[in-house]
């Protein structure tokens, strides 16, 4: 099974472009984890032209062409959550001055027979650190709050644009960005927390190394001088990790400032 994560920063964008189809046509993922889909299911061309072998699982935000997470899955879920569980959302406050992350559709929760597979677009902090509160206090303890619920019951890997470089070796600049967003000590710490509770980061079971990126602005060539930043993420729990065969960048997938990632288990 290839389960495969992209921020599309806009699904009808890389569609229009063409590009999301070539990319289903070559690369066939059994399951597809999608990332600020800016788009409500109705609004899809997705919808309008049916992909016929996958099952859409949607969480749109409240706010029309904003944020928004799907799934897309030739296996049909035993049962899917948008959002956190009530155990978690009824724990924190969530609410800052941009508004409540939790209604901007950052979280699908997909359970199948032997895992759950949560995939999450993670809050960014702003360049100005103005949403790092959020993330440092609230958003990152939740959603870790939220994969060991569903751990209770079965093995999980998560996914999605974590919005954090977590070592040096995960962006091409450390020095220029240290402590800026992104690479804050902050959102780092949170990203640590994973590994400590047990999640592995499956690209590292296999590579090692700088170099390896998911992201590049769009200035500067960055892309093509490969001047980027790895933000995108599969973490598996103990007990799924060992039928992880393979981690992948797939840089050269074009549509969107981010590549795919995947994993094959």
């Amino acid at each position: 099974m290839r389960i495969y994560s992209w921020n599309v920063n806009g699904i009808r964008s890389v569609w229009n472009k063409g590009l999301f189809q070539k990319f289903i046509a070559e690369h066939t993922p059994d399951i597809l984890c999608l990332q600020e889909t800016k788009a409500m299911k109705e609004d899809s061309p997705i919808t309008r032209i049916d992909l016929p072998d996958y099952t859409e699982c949607w969480h749109s935000a409240v706010k029309r062409g904003y944020s928004g997470t799907a799934i897309f899955t030739k296996t049909e879920p035993l049962h899917v959550i948008n959002g956190f569980v009530p155990e978690v959302q009824n724990k924190y406050t969530f609410v800052d001055q941009y508004g409540d992350p939790t209604q901007e559709g950052r979280v699908i929760s997909a359970e199948y027979s032997d895992f759950y597979l949560v995939t999450v677009y993670t809050p960014n902090s702003k360049g100005d650190l103005s949403r790092l509160a959020l993330r440092a206090t609230v958003w990152d303890a939740a959603f870790l709050a939220h994969c060991q619920h569903l751990e209770k019951k079965k093995p999980v890997l998560f996914c999605g644009d974590l919005n954090v470089a977590h070592t040096e070796d995960d962006l091409a600049r450390p020095g220029e960005n240290e402590d800026k967003h992104g690479f804050t000590q902050e959102e780092r710490a949170g990203f640590e927390r994973f590994i400590q509770a047990g999640y592995a980061d499956t690209f590292r079971l296999f590579t090692k190394g700088n170099g390896h990126y998911t992201w590049w602005t769009a200035w500067g060539g960055a892309r093509a001088r490969n001047v980027g930043w790895r933000i995108d993420y599969f973490l598996a729990s103990a007990e799924i990790k060992n039928r992880i065969t393979e981690a992948q960048i797939h840089a050269d997938v074009m549509g969107s400032d981010h590549c795919p990632v995947s994993v094959t288990l």
